[in-house]
């Protein structure tokens, strides 16, 4: 899989400072002394991991959009769902701890007055169900949708209307209390994962390093797709869909592959997300924050993945300062940013660097 890197210098350097930021944040943090300018707090490291999380999915949409051509604006469902899967899971682990002191039942279905535990969170008290729930629960949604909607040859604006229409079904059912799934509160108060207390030091760099582990393998994972047989055939998809049809190739299955795949990474993405967050609720269906993803690719540079990271770490440090500084000029800034990039870069700051290092002279060779 890492010959898939060949030729990928972009992915190259961001692995390289990757695996730069895994190593010295823990160090950092846990090492230096408090007292020293070089001290990483627990709030940074909590935030690095948060940005890491959302570069993994921003990963997910580059692969189906800049690769596949589908513009997806409901990849956000499937990061939420993942978090929910997870979010279920250490809910499970509150136990008696929690305000009621049930130890069955979560703290909101003592509160609603429910006797027993719905039959869908059965399972959740065990770390290997809910890691395979965060896998098949997105991956399944995607794969019907995909299913019904590549076999109907729905495509364009069309698809993207329908996958936006999706999540805010989502977000619709989710807000409901008897759904069982926390409605308008959502899923929080999380007390540890896997045995090790949620707020301590450690955790929080063991996350860390869980979500630099899987950006690091979904990176590898994607490149190794774009790469293959699978990924040559998507692209082409992309820009002649009727011809590639023509010429034999079943382009739904080539569809559906690689967006499942995406939900899957997506999925993943959230449940990394939730319990360095703490906090899981039926906001993260907004269509808007499925609208930002797209801008998070953009912005990096389409059909590049490595670019697709750029932009999510960057984007979302933006937000963290200037939501601290100038919290109702966000919005503002980032729709000024993507029109700013749509119109001088629109092959985003990935395009940027190669048009920088086409624009270098060629070391001329020394003559006898």
């Amino acid at each position: 899989m890492l010959t898939s890197l060949k030729g990928d210098t972009g992915g190259q350097v961001m692995l390289g400072v990757l695996t730069l930021i895994t190593i010295a944040v823990p160090i950092l943090n846990l090492v230096v002394p408090e007292t020293s300018p070089w001290h990483v707090s627990t709030y940074t490291v909590t935030l690095l991991g948060k940005y890491l999380t959302y570069a993994l999915l921003a990963l997910a949409v580059d692969l189906v959009w800049g690769y596949l051509g589908i513009l997806s604006l409901g990849h956000g469902a499937f990061f939420a769902l993942g978090g929910y899967a997870m979010g279920m899971y250490l809910m499970r682990q509150v136990g008696d701890r929690g305000v009621y002191g049930d130890p069955v039942l979560p703290d909101f279905m003592v509160f609603l007055d429910w006797k027993e535990l719905p039959w869908f969170w059965q399972g959740f008290d065990m770390f290997w169900f809910a890691a395979l729930m965060v896998v098949v629960v997105p991956g399944l949604l995607a794969f019907i949708f995909g299913y019904l909607a590549f076999r109907s040859r729905v495509t364009g604006v069309y698809l993207s209307i329908i996958t936006q229409a999706l999540t805010y079904a989502l977000m619709l059912a989710f807000f409901r209390n008897e759904m069982g799934f926390g409605g308008n509160n959502g899923l929080t108060d999380f007390k540890d994962i896997l045995g090790f207390d949620l707020q301590s030091d450690g955790t929080r760099i063991g996350l860390f390093i869980a979500s630099a582990v899987a950006l690091w393998l979904g990176y590898l994972a994607c490149r190794f797709i774009v790469t293959s047989r699978l990924g040559r055939v998507a692209v082409a998809v992309r820009d002649a869909e009727a011809r590639t049809r023509f010429i034999g190739y079943r382009v739904d299955r080539v569809k559906l592959a690689i967006f499942s795949f995406s939900a899957i990474i997506a999925g993943i993405a959230g449940a990394l997300y939730v319990p360095q967050v703490g906090i899981i609720n039926p906001g993260e269906f907004s269509p808007l924050h499925s609208i930002e993803l797209v801008i998070w690719v953009a912005i990096g540079g389409r059909a590049t993945l490595y670019g697709a990271i750029i932009g999510a770490v960057l984007v979302n440090y933006g937000k963290t300062y200037f939501t601290g500084v100038f919290p109702e000029a966000w919005l503002f800034a980032l729709g000024g940013l993507f029109v700013f990039v749509t119109l001088f870069l629109p092959q985003g700051i990935a395009g940027l660097f190669r048009a920088i290092k086409r624009r270098r002279p060629e070391p001329q060779e020394a003559t006898a």
